[in-house]
């Protein structure tokens, strides 16, 4: 898009401005429609599930609901406690809203259809997705109020804990792939055994894709780590003291990470833009198409798991990542090494 520009006369620094100016918003606006119709995608497959009709009123088949209740949330009065720090308050929404759209700088559409291909891609991804959290702890505190400094103080455990877990399986997969850039790891996914594409066909790297899997529920606070949010014990958890836009900001963020979260698991294991099956006529479907396909089958997922399963007490979730998750991540860490570095030894020998 660069060279489009300046071959109408325009100068490179400013081509480049502006160029980088429409990707984002090539991908940020899609991506806010993408979180209005997730949310009523989410809310109709619990419907289903409890043999429900979910949204259905507002709009053809109830499609317009998440923007009525955007409208309504617009509308409405933002309430700030009297002893709370304003400016905190304030602040926090906008980071949680503002860390959830800067990942998908890196995230790989179709091959070079990527906004920033840095070599360095999976360490961003880490980095930019660890800050979520100061929004959570922001908001818990400057509300000065109890239950959301409660859930707070729980969203940064859990949120740590299962960060390490993640890193571990990460170097899993960069150890296979070779490369940090979530381009490579994909086209690492090409052809294994001849027949498939992607890590989930790899036994060494499956089970680590179900734990990446069960963590990525932890890392977005859904269910059934959902206990920054636990109704009977945290009335609503750190949004507890939020109202109209600065709540909803927190409702677009969350929905954007879990987006995200299905992203990087299809990505990082079954693919990305590559189809199942290493066959030429699949080829010919464009690859954002299969990536969005993908990403829908992991919301699905993601939603079948929160109307289908009971919420874990905070010391369960607590002992799943520090007893269970990360020694077992750490030990296929050493067993992937140890495996490729058989193998490449064999090889040169």
């Amino acid at each position: 898009m660069t060279a489009f520009f300046v071959s109408h006369g325009m100068d490179y620094g400013w081509a480049w401005f502006l160029a980088t100016i429409v990707g984002i918003l090539v991908i940020a606006l899609p991506l806010m429609l993408a979180v209005a119709m997730i949310i009523y995608a989410d809310r109709k497959i619990w419907a289903a599930m409890a043999l429900r009709r979910g949204p259905n009123v507002v709009g053809p088949l109830g499609l317009l609901q998440s923007f009525a209740d955007g409208l309504k949330v617009f509308l409405q009065e933002t309430i700030i406690p009297s002893s709370a720090n304003k400016g905190l308050f304030l602040l926090a929404p906008i980071i949680t809203f503002t860390v959830a759209l800067i990942v998908w700088a890196v995230v790989p559409f179709q091959a070079g259809v990527v906004l920033a291909d840095i070599n360095v891609g999976l360490l961003y991804v880490l980095a930019a997705s660890s800050l979520g959290v100061y929004g959570i702890i922001l908001a818990g505190w400057s509300s000065n109020s109890k239950y959301p400094f409660f859930s707070a103080i729980r969203a940064a455990a859990q949120m740590v804990s299962y960060e390490v877990a993640i890193g571990f399986v990460l170097i899993s997969v960069v150890l296979w792939s070779g490369s940090f850039n979530l381009s490579a790891i994909v086209l690492a996914q090409k052809g294994l055994y001849g027949f498939a594409n992607g890590f989930i066909f790899n036994p060494l790297l499956f089970p680590m894709a179900i734990v990446f899997f069960i963590s990525s529920l932890a890392e977005t606070q859904r269910a059934p780590f959902d206990l920054t949010e636990a109704e009977s014990e945290l009335v609503a958890g750190y949004q507890t003291e939020y109202s109209s836009m600065s709540f909803a900001l927190f409702w677009l963020g969350e929905y954007a990470n879990v987006i995200l979260m299905c992203a990087l698991n299809a990505t990082l294991f079954w693919g990305g833009w590559l189809p199942p099956l290493d066959l030429p006529i699949l080829y010919l479907v464009p690859g954002i198409i299969w990536l969005f396909a993908k990403i829908l089958f992991f919301f699905f997922l993601f939603s079948w798991v929160k109307a289908t399963v009971p919420r874990y007490r905070y010391d369960q979730l607590m002992r799943l990542g520090w007893k269970i998750f990360l020694p077992l991540s750490l030990f296929w860490v050493f067993l992937v090494s140890g495996f490729l570095m058989l193998v490449r030894v064999g090889v040169s020998s």
